[in-house]
């Protein structure tokens, strides 16, 4: 009797953590490629970042592409829901964005964002929601360039103005050294 009430134990505890380790969330991916519009054919393209970010989602999903620039990430709504334990998808309203990669890279704003549409099946229908895994892809190619275009205008902006003051001609009468020692000068008041 003590026998078969272990052996009820052990298989109870058997399915019980058989049932704890699925994951019955959606999976939902997005594939996607970054393609190189000044680099030779085979060009490494592995180590650049794209961000994928959803309307009304807090957390973004990011991806690290392959030697040939695909990427797959899963969406943000997606983790949040299988955090939830949810099955259920929100509203597609995602954007996928290049971040940038180990070397410098350049890029239009056009070519660097795109919007993630989901996958129409072979006969041109859109994939059945109740698939275990649904597919999304971006809706524009996203595109760097490794040395800045002609069209565009690259460079770090000089942020700082020029150091020169103002000199202020001053007659030689007074006796007074060059008004540019005095202009930059503003006196502190209410020091105790």
């Amino acid at each position: 009797m003590a026998l078969r009430l272990q052996l009820v134990t052990a298989v109870f505890f058997f399915v019980a953590f058989a049932l704890a380790s699925l994951d019955v969330s959606v999976c939902h991916v997005v594939k996607g490629k970054v393609s190189c519009l000044d680099c030779k054919q085979g060009h490494d393209l592995s180590g650049i970042e794209v961000m994928v970010k959803c309307k009304e989602v807090k957390k973004a999903s990011t991806a690290t592409t392959k030697d040939d620039g695909s990427l797959e990430v899963e969406l943000p709504f997606a983790e949040e829901a299988a955090a939830a334990g949810t099955t259920t998808a929100a509203p597609l309203d995602c954007l996928a964005k290049v971040l940038g990669g180990p070397d410098q890279l350049y890029a239009s704003r056009d070519q660097m964002v795109a919007k993630v549409v989901k996958v129409k099946g072979h006969d041109g229908t859109a994939a059945s929601a109740s698939a275990a895994a649904a597919s999304y892809a971006l809706s524009a190619p996203l595109a760097v360039s490794t040395a800045c275009p002609a069209s565009m205008e690259c460079g770090a902006h000089d942020t700082v103005g020029s150091s020169k003051t103002i000199d202020v001609p001053l007659p030689k009468e007074w006796g007074l050294a060059p008004s540019s020692y005095y202009v930059p000068f503003f006196p502190i008041i209410g020091i105790p």
